[in-house]
């Protein structure tokens, strides 16, 4: 009998081994490595997806471990940036795919080298602000992408192919409003997480195999907690502002958010011109202030009851506050105008 790493994938009739191959050349770019991203960079992996990018712009904590299943202790010690704990975490787990991970943060003017040439993009954010980016790209590419959300026991997704089927903004016109459970106030548990990605890789292997025929053309959340199932049709809005009229709001830069909060009690800082910082210096100018430590890609000191993390290229995430003018200030007083 045939053995192999995919050998037991192979045998599924619906990919076989003319889907294995598509596989094996298909190039998947991930938007995101917390827990939805995490999981799904280990599944494509495995599955023997021939070139997969992780981007991500947040370095790892305690706190993730419970569900971002691609990272240990010993990456939330030493505060290692997410994208290349996950490439060298991947590399490890499968030699045969290209892995490539960027320590990045998504934005307007980037969003569109990251992405092009890609046949995929999963969605791993964290916030509406970067998922309509992501819509805007990835319609305006013509490149399909699966929606994903997951929070408490609750998750959501979809699947949007350009030109055949409902964009984001056909479903939600704009980002919703007012104040929204996260992870940090509601928590989430592992289950809803694995349900999403669930349903995200079973779309992920139908476009990637050459199966687009079957994919679901719907939004699905489940609760399975409550074990609350709901499907809702998604038809083409005819006036949609993305894929109807080709408005690319967020990608032109036009949405409100100028500093973005990620989205646990902290600020995420970024200056116009991005200029390459000497870490080494910065560290040791800040280890008067404060502890500090770091690694190749950033430099943390601990200000009681603040902490600034500057990566190499200036970007800082100003923790254990969200009020953007207090992290300017912080900025502007230990790291520079």
């Amino acid at each position: 009998m045939e053995s192999g790493k995919y050998f037991r994938q192979i045998l599924f009739a619906p990919i076989g081994r003319e889907g294995q191959e598509k596989l094996r050349a298909a190039k998947v770019v991930i938007l995101g490595c917390g827990a939805l991203g995490t999981a799904q960079a280990n599944l494509l992996a495995r599955a023997g997806i021939g070139s997969l990018r992780v981007i991500d712009r947040d370095y790892v904590e305690e706190s993730n471990l419970q569900r971002q299943i691609l990272f240990d202790e010993s990456d939330a010690a030493q505060r290692f940036p997410k994208a290349a704990a996950a490439e060298r975490k991947l590399r490890q787990i499968n030699s045969d795919v290209s892995v490539e991970g960027l320590v990045e943060d998504a934005q307007p003017h980037n969003i569109e080298e990251m992405v092009a040439g890609f046949d995929l993009i999963l969605d791993g954010t964290d916030n509406f602000e970067t998922r309509f980016l992501l819509n805007d790209v990835a319609v305006k590419l013509g490149i399909p992408w699966i929606y994903g959300a997951v929070v408490a026991a609750y998750g959501v997704t979809m699947t949007v192919l350009p030109g055949r089927a409902a964009c984001l903004s056909c479903v939600m016109p704009r980002a919703p409003e007012g104040i929204h459970e996260t992870c940090d106030t509601a928590g989430v548990i592992g289950p809803a997480v694995n349900w999403v990605i669930a349903v995200q890789m079973a779309e992920a292997f139908k476009i990637l195999s050459g199966r687009a025929n079957d994919l679901r053309q719907q939004l699905i959340s489940y609760d399975v907690w409550a074990n609350r199932l709901q499907q809702i049709a998604t038809p083409r809005d005819p006036e949609c502002r993305a894929c109807a009229r080709r408005e690319f709001t967020y990608l032109e830069g036009k949405s409100p958010a100028q500093l973005s909060l990620c989205g646990r009690d902290a600020v995420q800082i970024r200056q116009r011109e991005l200029s390459q910082v000497d870490l080494d210096a910065l560290k040791q100018r800040l280890a008067q202030f404060g502890p500090v430590r770091g690694n190749s890609f950033l430099v943390q000191c601990m200000l009681e009851p603040y902490e600034i993390t500057v990566f190499g290229n200036g970007r800082t995430i100003v923790k254990g506050t969200q009020d953007p003018a207090l992290a300017r200030s912080l900025y502007a007083r230990y790291v520079g105008s």
